[in-house]
């Protein structure tokens, strides 16, 4: 596992070429965050599984339980378009190093860095059938791993529609289930936060990877006494971002995944005009210039003036679309960020830590992060609640979904 992460690093440049080629995103965002991911992945695991010992459980009356985990066998995994290699490595790095054979499907959209990655694996001397990537639609391909009586497991990552119907073919297989999907996240900031700190990271937690991250943050409620300054601040600093082509250094966003999905959002746009909301800035698509002429831009854009229930808040976009929310106290905040079918992440700014931890406890999401946003150790679990998910991902929780549990009871 080791010899594939020296290989990923070694053509780092190149995948993240091919990765920029793919999605749109930024070249630079590819090189800094999606590839070395990737190789982070696998060095983690393989040295994670090392400390992964047999546990033996001494009952004081002459019996002892050793439990061990062994590996499922053949495994699913299927990742998602927006940050191809990065999770395609997320999921494949624990299941070989639990000890699995791993049948993986990219995201059709996205397949060539994958297919790298299988040339990466053979150069590494991974032994033939560990790990089998193919390659299709998900009605198809991705269906047929779902259905398959041999695979045991499948861990997927994308839409929630999808994950229920992954869901309804597993089950009656009573195969194991990892799902990370959807997310309507919310960004909480109360008047005592750091501005400085705060104002920056939010615009990245907004339109990352053209707000193509499920993590990203959609809802953004802001503190009444607060709510004027930092929508003026906060709009001066989204006319700063550059919507460009992926090459240039100086891009902050590239192009959406697609035409479709560019049409998906310029809906939500629409939607929310028809809601009664305020397009405080961006809302059309952009112009780019030169050998990017066609692509699908569109402008980081930030809306006001709607209320937390309405379809725009409540339905994931995947877009670089915020709306911003203004609150008057933690019940209040609370009760509109819990408001979603969606409960996989939020950000909490406030430099008071017990309120911080207060709201923290009470917010419906798999996981919070308090004055930062996508800081990741990877030994603690990821994952969500209620629509965003079921299981979790990282550390053990990973190498335990991968294996079977088996105790072993003998009287001493």
């Amino acid at each position: 596992m080791h010899k594939i992460a020296d290989g990923i690093e070694t053509r780092l440049d190149e995948l993240a070429e091919y990765e920029s080629r793919d999605t749109g995103k930024p070249l630079s965002l590819a090189k800094t965050v999606d590839i070395p991911r990737a190789v982070t992945n696998f060095r983690f695991f393989a040295d994670l599984v090392l400390e992964h010992e047999t546990e033996e459980i001494l009952d004081g009356q002459g019996s002892v339980n050793r439990i061990i985990r062994q590996p499922l066998g053949i495994v699913g995994c299927i990742s998602p378009w927006n940050l191809p290699l990065y999770l395609f490595t997320w999921k494949i790095a624990p299941a070989i190093a639990a000890g699995n054979c791993v049948i993986g499907k990219p995201s059709e959209l996205t397949p060539y860095t994958a297919f790298k990655l299988g040339e990466i694996c053979q150069e590494a001397e991974l032994p033939d059938g560990v790990l089998n990537i193919v390659q299709g639609t998900g009605m198809n391909t991705g269906s047929a791993i779902v259905a398959h009586p041999k695979i045991k497991a499948v861990s997927f990552t994308g839409g929630t529609k999808t994950g229920e119907a992954i869901s309804r073919e597993a089950a009656p297989q009573f195969k194991k289930l990892s799902l990370e999907l959807g997310g309507k996240n919310p960004n909480i900031i109360f008047a005592d936060c750091d501005f400085t700190s705060m104002l920056e990271t939010t615009i990245r937690s907004s339109f990352s990877n053209q707000g193509e991250i499920c993590l990203c943050g959609s809802r953004i409620f802001v503190e009444e006494s607060i709510y004027d300054t930092f929508r003026n601040a906060f709009i001066k600093r989204t006319q700063s971002l550059n919507v460009g082509d992926p090459n240039d250094e100086k891009t902050d966003m590239g192009a959406l995944i697609s035409k479709g999905h560019l049409e998906k959002v310029t809906g939500y746009i629409d939607l929310a005009k028809e809601e009664g909301g305020t397009i405080l800035i961006g809302g059309e698509n952009a112009d780019v210039n030169g050998r990017c002429n066609d692509g699908y831009f569109f402008e980081p854009t930030v809306i006001d003036g709607l209320n937390a229930d309405c379809r725009t808040n409540q339905e994931e976009i995947f877009g670089p679309v915020v709306s911003l929310i203004p609150f008057s106290s933690e019940d209040e905040v609370i009760a509109m960020a819990n408001s979603t079918q969606y409960g996989l992440s939020a950000t909490i700014w406030t430099e008071n830590t017990t309120k911080a931890d207060r709201v923290a406890g009470k917010l419906d999401s798999g996981v919070v992060w308090v004055n930062c946003w996508m800081v990741r150790d990877l030994r603690t679990p990821f994952g969500g609640m209620k629509n965003s998910g079921v299981g979790r991902e990282g550390s053990l929780e990973a190498l335990d979904f991968f294996t079977e549990q088996k105790n072993i009871c003998r009287i001493q």
